[in-house]
This record gives C-alpha cells, structure tokens and sequence, in this order.
C-alpha cells in the first residue's frame, strides 16, 4: 500500500451500511466528500452527520441497483455485517475502478488510516489492517506528547520568515528551526504564549 493524501473535495464517496463502523468511515470521509450512505437503517451518529441518506436492503436488490448507486463514486466502502455483501460490492467497484475499502470480507485496495487532525496538519497511521488498535494507540500518544502542534507549526512558519531577514546562512536557519523543534521550554511556553515562546528563542538562538 502506498500513503497518499487525497483532496476529496467533490468527490463522491458511497458506504453500504449503517452502523457503528459505518459511522466512523462516514465521519472520516465527510469533512471534504460528498458521501451517501446506503442501509436498511442508520445509527444516531449517521443521521447527525452532513451526508446524504438512502434506505435499502442490499441484499434484496440486484447488482444494476448497485451499479447505479455507485455511478460516479471516486471510493467504495462496504461495512454491512454480511460479509458475502460486501465482497459483492467490491467487485462491483473493482470492475468500475472505483476504489474500495471493505471493512468486513475481501481485502480492498484501499485502507482507511486512524488519523489524528489539528488545523494545519493530519498524521495518518495504518497497519495495513493487522491490528486497527495499534494504529488508534500510535494516534493517541501523537496528541498526547504534541499538544501544542498546532501552535509549533504556526511558530515554525513565522520564526522561518524572520530567520530569512537576519540570517544569512540557509545552513544555519535549518539549523535554529530543528534547535527550536527540540526545546521542551518552548513547547511549554507556545502552550501559554507564542510571545513567550518567541522571547526564549530570541534569548537563546537568535543573539549575536
């Protein structure tokens, strides 16, 4: 599997079912995507969820149904509890080259990542589908240890402008930027200050 950050903005995503894990490939996918959700019946977290809504028993309709809910899908999801379902619609997405993730039966091509998302970055972990609570595991201690990314990415970015009116040396501005990333007392102060985080990089990389 190769990573990827996809922009999905417009694009349409169709999840065949209505519960719980349903629910979390839904909210994964709807901050960007138009996506429809098709299932006999839907959880309290779908029905509040800005996606489109169509009740249908899968198994009790034909492949041309199918075919036709799916027409101009960018990705396939199938998390109904009928893994026979599931893998009919996969090959339904393989023949149309719609990509498709399969939560429950044959292996898709592909995986939905545990993602952690603050306002300027997303950290995207996967064990190809061995162990899905490593990767919520691996996700829970990045926003524990980096509770201030957001903040550090914005310093990060102003720091780097300044850096380019004082400092001459492109070596060296590289250098102050990964000095600053390592200090734990400007990680601490950016959690109350980015101006007291700005005075201790001042007093510490930028005299002289």
């Amino acid at each position: 599997m190769t990573p990827l950050f996809v922009d999905l903005t417009g694009k349409r995503v169709v999840i065949f079912g209505g519960g719980n894990v349903a629910a979390r490939k839904a909210v994964f996918f709807c901050v960007n995507a138009d996506v429809l959700v098709v299932s006999r019946s839907f959880s309290r977290t779908i029905t509040a969820l800005p996606v489109s809504r169509r009740e249908l028993d899968v198994a009790l309709v034909s492949d041309t149904v199918l075919e036709r809910i799916l027409h101009g899908a960018f990705i396939g999801v199938a998390a109904l509890s009928d893994r026979e379902q599931n893998n009919r619609i996969g090959r339904i997405c393989r023949n149309r080259e719609i990509l498709f993730n399969n939560a429950n039966g044959e292996r898709g091509d592909l995986i939905i990542p545990s993602a952690s998302r603050g306002k300027h970055y997303t950290i995207a972990m996967s064990t190809d589908g061995e162990s899905p609570a490593v990767s919520r595991f691996v996700r829970e201690q990045i926003g524990a240890m980096f509770s201030h990314l957001d903040e550090m990415i914005v310093f990060q970015g102003i720091l780097r402008q300044r850096l380019k009116a004082v400092e001459p040396s492109q070596k060296r501005r590289s250098e102050i930027l990964w000095d600053v990333l390592n200090d734990p007392s400007v990680w601490d102060a950016l959690g109350r200050s980015s101006t007291e985080a700005h005075e201790i990089v001042k007093l510490r990389y930028l005299h002289g």
